[in-house]
């Protein structure tokens, strides 16, 4: 029983319906309830992973209106990190039930008319299409740049209107945007591989530097570099706020652009991008056309920590005279399973100290666009991933996720705080710039 052919599963009806079997595989065993930042917080059986699948299980044999405001309020609740099922000892695979459970709540809901205007915004007209997406940013930017920004903030009229705080979250975009053309960095010294990056939309525009640090960082590890024409959004935004349909458009455009040619891996630099590109097999497995090419190019995917930990590093980094703490970002360390390559990395660097904060893997309350539907929970989780890391004492939070990164410095900003939040691969390139800096005085000396 799938979700795309069944017409009708108790109170689930019309398209995406949730498997019935991967909703009936959880034994309600309950490991998951540690591990859940809802429950965490709540103590609310039904905010639980065990919970909701209940309630689920309730709509699915008609106990339970698809609409009841409690479903609803709890499909919405969850962050979708993944905790639970990096627990799970039955493998319920909770991602594709929640995912589906909201896109059957978005098919028959009633939307109000602005909310399905700023729906209709986002995700049909800026991340459908990277060029609309690279000039609304281009906009945002002379928004920031041009001292707009700065006097509509001393002016309080955001917070008149109630767009304060998601104001405070926009990131701030980049001097140049990463805007791929298909052109290849070629690898520094032997060559080693390989690869595309995927270049995505926020990592594009507001993280730009971070992909200048993945390409010098590969290519110093001997790994040609190729920027994919073509690409797009990676659709993970759309798949958790229900939209899958937009989501299998931008997965089916990806992929014919990455199928060109043969890579050894796709590197991904953005958890959550990874952790969709990783899934695209799931998501497009009813498509005819695309069902093995979208399992064949997911296989594919690596997160550029996870492939570089695997690989070793060929080239020594410098040292760096940091003490750092370390937050794992969900959809790497839950939903991909990669814990162990982002320590590896970060204590390859010689110098510097990693002090472990308490619950590093408990959500910070990003998830997307959690931060906007969900205010009042995702600061609760802000507060307690902001008091964990500050009691390590380390000068800098280090991280691998767009979302955890402007999350955790929105945060600090609104705590007079200005020790940074770092990627881990900009961590790992100043490094590298640290060890050519130490080598030039020898090269001048040997002159």
């Amino acid at each position: 029983m799938t979700a795309e052919s069944e017409e009708r599963l108790g109170n689930f009806f019309g398209r995406n319906i949730p498997d019935v079997n991967v909703i009936r595989s959880c034994v309600h065993c309950g490991f998951c309830l540690p591990s859940c930042p809802t429950y965490r917080l709540t103590k609310r059986e039904r905010s639980s992973p065990r919970g909701r699948i209940w309630l689920m299980n309730q709509v699915s044999i008609g106990n339970l209106e698809l609409l009841d405001p409690i479903f609803e309020e709890e499909m919405s609740l969850c962050l979708n990190c993944r905790a639970c099922e990096a627990v799970c000892p039955s493998g319920v695979k909770y991602g594709e039930i929640l995912e589906a459970s909201r896109a059957q709540i978005e098919e028959h809901r009633e939307t109000p008319v602005a909310e399905k205007a700023a729906r209709g915004l986002a995700f049909n007209v800026l991340f459908s299409d990277m060029k609309r997406f690279r000039v609304a940013s281009h906009a945002l930017k002379l928004y920031q740049r041009s001292g707009v920004q700065s006097a509509v903030r001393k002016t309080k009229l955001l917070n008149v209107i109630g767009l304060g705080e998601s104001e405070q979250m926009l990131p701030e975009l980049s001097d140049r945007f990463t805007v791929p053309h298909g052109e290849t960095i070629a690898a520094l010294g032997e060559k080693r591989g390989h690869v595309a990056l995927f270049t995505g939309c926020i990592m594009s525009t507001a993280y730009a530097g971070v992909h200048e640090s993945t390409i010098r960082v590969l290519t110093r590890n001997g790994f040609d570099v190729t920027l994919t024409a073509d690409q797009g959004c990676c659709g993970a935004l759309h798949v958790h706020a229900g939209e899958p349909d937009g989501g299998r458009k931008l997965a089916r455009a990806n992929i014919e652009a990455f199928e060109k040619a043969g890579f050894d891996a796709i590197i991904v630099n953005a958890a959550g991008c990874g952790a969709a590109l990783k899934e695209y097999g799931h998501l497009l497995k009813d498509d005819p056309s695309y069902a093995d090419r979208a399992t064949a190019f997911s296989s594919t995917v690596r997160d550029v920590v996870e492939f570089l930990g695997d690989a070793g590093l060929s080239a020594t980094p410098g040292p760096l005279n940091w003490t750092v703490t370390y937050q794992e970002p969900c959809h790497l360390a839950h939903a991909q399973r990669v814990t162990k390559q982002p320590r590896a990395l970060i204590t390859a660097i010689p110098e510097l100290t990693l002090i472990e904060m308490p619950e590093s893997s408990l959500c910070c309350g990003s998830a997307g666009i959690y931060n906007l539907i969900q205010p009042d929970m995702s600061s609760a989780l802000l507060t307690r991933k902001l008091d964990n890391a500050l009691s390590t004492g380390a000068e800098a939070i280090v991280s691998a996720n767009p979302g955890c990164m402007l999350q955790l410095a929105a945060g600090l900003r609104a705590r007079g705080d200005r020790r940074p939040v770092i990627h881990l691969i900009e961590l790992l390139d100043r490094a590298y710039a640290a060890a050519e800096s130490a080598a030039e005085p020898e090269s001048a000396a040997a002159d």
